[in-house]
């Protein structure tokens, strides 16, 4: 009995040995797959890449800013910070200077888009995001508003945001159902929100009706409507009917 317990202890120490080997080897394993990212700035980009090639990293120019301080064509700023510690393959991010700020943001307010564009580039800008509001009684496509504001003497970025005014949308409606109603009625309920009748065509006689279709009136019941009731129409939209003999 007691060689059998001192043989289940043995395994016990052993597995626990391999266990512990095991954390080890693994903690060793993810360690050496990190790297101290260095400090880029005041680097060009190629030699940043240089400087980070034998760690694995790569270096990616995202973003260019003005500065006063660090010299144009240099990295200004990167992300993560210097001293971060990183798996090797992870991607530095990092933002170019452009030297000291040579241009003034245009005043683009009240222009279209389009023009707002070209007149950003001549002045040697380039063009940041576009966001679009609905506005009352705007022009669409008209610029309503930017960042920077026109003439700024400091300036961050060469980039400039735009507020553009949206596409007006037409009136929506749920479509009714006009189907056992005169013909006029549904003419005039459709008039009345912007909307007009499309095609009007007679009812497929039924079988062995040899009688020829009556003439379509202002009285005439509908049968059958396109778009069908309850579906999604805007201002504008024709409905097509189709009418009793």
């Amino acid at each position: 009995m007691m060689a059998f317990l001192r043989i289940v202890l043995l395994l016990l120490v052993l597995a626990a040995v391999a266990l512990v080997s095991a954390l080890t080897a693994m903690r060793f394993a993810v360690h050496g797959r990190e790297v101290t990212v260095p400090n880029l700035v005041g680097l060009t980009p190629t030699d940043a890449r240089r400087a980070t090639a034998e760690l694995g990293l790569e270096v990616e120019v995202e973003r260019q800013f003005y500065s006063p301080d660090i010299a144009i064509g240099r990295i200004v700023s990167q992300a993560p910070a210097a001293g971060a510690t990183v798996r090797r393959g992870w991607h530095v991010r990092v933002a170019e200077s452009l030297g000291l700020q040579r241009v003034s943001p245009p005043n683009v307010i009240g222009q279209s888009q389009r023009t707002a564009e070209l007149n950003i580039r001549r002045r040697g800008m380039q063009l940041g995001t576009v966001a679009v509001a609905a506005v009352p009684d705007a022009p669409a496509g008209q610029v309503l508003g930017q960042d920077p504001a026109a003439n700024a003497v400091i300036v961050t970025s060469p980039a400039l945001s735009l507020l553009v005014a949206a596409p007006a949308q037409a009136q929506s409606y749920v479509m009714p159902n006009f189907l056992g109603q005169p013909l006029a009625s549904a003419t005039q309920a459709l008039s009345s929100v912007g909307m007009k009748v499309g095609s009007v065509a007679t009812a497929q006689a039924p079988p062995g009706d040899t009688n020829p279709p009556a003439p379509v009136t202002p009285g005439s019941l509908i049968t059958s409507q396109t778009p069908a009731a309850g579906e999604r129409v805007v201002a504008g939209q024709a409905v097509n009917f189709e009418v009793s003999r």
